[in-house]
């Protein structure tokens, strides 16, 4: 059906309610979402995660799938605070008619859940963990390459001796590097970059992980995961500005 832009193309919602301009996209969120802000938004697109139209005069208009696009990824961050790559992937899946698969949850219960719908699928977070011999054979790693990667600090075991899923990447990350030569001892720098990079942002968020507000509280979580996420973003960009120096 043909849509049509707002009065003199100023972002507001079509007459039939069609799309909507950012700010009634903002309205509609902030009822479940109340920290959320039109920055938010803007990077969520920028990330990929949400696609807008444009008028003719560059306004952005979503239409409902948007919106509910959008509540899907802010409540994923604030729920079970997965990284926004993998919320991005859980959506294409979604487009596929692929049902999601949240942490800690086998493919059954994600089936059932499916069937409830996505209010109800995420209302119980559960966070993965997986035991050593797991560890072991999702990066292909011997027992003695585990003990030596945690004397170096790079990877460490959580809660009840279980590893979350962050780690699981990290050591498919370190034995992959293992094959170019680049032993533990040598990673022991990106590790210490990577605790200082932590603290700056946990300084940035600390007031708002400081807040009465439970949302406040899980907003700061969100946010922390965004500016990590940028900040692996600039890490790579000035890796492979400096080595196209290096190289020449």
């Amino acid at each position: 059906m043909p849509r049509t832009s707002g009065g003199a193309g100023d972002g507001t919602a079509t007459p039939d309610g069609a799309l909507l301009s950012i700010g009634a996209v903002l309205g509609q969120l902030r009822d479940e979402f109340p920290e959320v802000t039109i920055s938010k938004i803007r990077f969520l697109e920028a990330e990929g995660l949400v696609e807008p139209q444009r008028t003719p005069s560059g306004y952005r208009k979503f239409a409902e799938d948007d919106v509910r696009r959008l509540a899907y990824v802010l409540r994923v961050q604030r729920d079970h605070y997965l990284p926004l790559r993998v919320i991005k992937e859980q959506l294409e899946g979604m487009d596929r008619g692929e049902p999601p698969m949240l942490p800690g949850r086998a493919a059954g219960e994600a089936d059932q859940e499916a069937q409830e719908g996505p209010e109800d699928a995420l209302r119980a977070p559960r966070e993965l963990r997986v035991g050593r011999e797991e560890l072991l054979a999702a990066t292909g790693a011997a027992a003695a390459e585990l003990d030596e990667w945690e004397s170096y600090g790079l990877v460490e075991a959580v809660g009840e001796g279980g590893y979350d899923a962050e780690t699981v990447v990290i050591g498919r990350l370190i034995a992959d590097l293992g094959r170019y030569g680049l032993e533990p001892r040598h990673l022991r720098a990106v590790k210490a970059a990577a605790d200082r990079e932590a603290g700056l942002v946990e300084q940035l968020v600390a007031p708002l992980r400081r807040h009465r507000n439970p949302q406040t509280r899980r907003h700061a979580e969100a946010t922390a995961e965004e500016l990590a996420e940028l900040s692996v973003r600039l890490h790579a960009a000035m890796l492979r500005s400096a080595l196209r120096l290096r190289l020449r």
